[in-house]
């Protein structure tokens, strides 16, 4: 098993492992303990109590974080026509045409989000074993399949600070809401509608707990554990 360094041990140092923290009290722990030389990606990590491998207990949803993600997302646009003058206009960074759509068949991906026109999902159809095992694949569950008349507002909110969330084949869920450079405040609003999003995504058939456990975490720091009850409480306040 391979060693933390000095930093890492000072920072888990500092985090009860056996108390469950408050969504305030967690976010400021979260901070102090972040120490690395980048700008860390906070994230919530949660276990479910759903079974994924029936279609009626699947989580899978879309929400636009308040404060944003605090990057710059590069969002590709499957449109032709009128479409594709629409999603330039909108401010995407690429719109894919024939020569992109071979760079992708030949393994290029380097953008975050991936928009279609129905008419062009033939075309990004054809692309699926490479964009969907990077989760890049457009799809109208998750908002990223839309007309032309709406492909402005779906460029603008993937840029905002987007985030899609699904749980995984072991029942977990694995989302960023914000940066570790983030005051607390935009923090808690960010997990604040991320919460809600999540609550909203609960199967009607699921039967008993739906969240079991949750824990925060930044790139490279120790996790914190959190208090179900109080996070699920969480109300908005931007």
């Amino acid at each position: 098993m391979a060693k933390h360094g000095k930093k890492y041990r000072e920072a888990a140092a500092k985090v009860d492992r056996e108390h469950f923290y408050t969504p305030t009290e967690a976010l400021e722990l979260l901070k102090e303990v972040s120490t690395t030389n980048f700008d860390a990606t906070v994230e919530i990590h949660m276990r479910l109590g759903v079974d994924p491998r029936h279609a009626d207990q699947q989580v899978r949803e879309v929400v636009v974080l308040p404060h944003g993600l605090g990057k710059q997302v590069r969002v590709l646009v499957f449109a032709q026509g009128e479409g594709a003058s629409a999603a330039e206009e909108a401010g995407a960074d690429y719109v894919a045409d024939n020569e992109m759509i071979e760079r992708i068949q030949g393994g290029w991906t380097d953008f975050d989000v991936a928009i279609a026109t129905p008419d062009m999902m033939g075309q990004a159809g054809r692309l699926g074993r490479v964009l969907g095992p990077r989760g890049l694949m457009p799809n109208p569950k998750a908002g990223t399949v839309v007309s032309a008349e709406d492909l402005a507002r779906a460029i603008q909110e993937a840029k905002a600070g987007r985030v899609e969330f699904r749980v995984d084949r072991t029942s977990n869920l694995h989302v960023p809401f914000g940066k570790a450079s983030f005051d607390a405040d935009k923090l808690y609003d960010n997990l604040a509608a991320l919460m809600d999003a999540i609550k909203k995504a609960r199967p009607a058939s699921l039967k008993g707990v739906y969240i079991k456990r949750a824990t925060l975490a930044s790139t490279m720091s120790p996790g914190i554990r959190l208090d179900t009850n109080a996070a699920q409480a969480m109300e908005i306040r931007y």
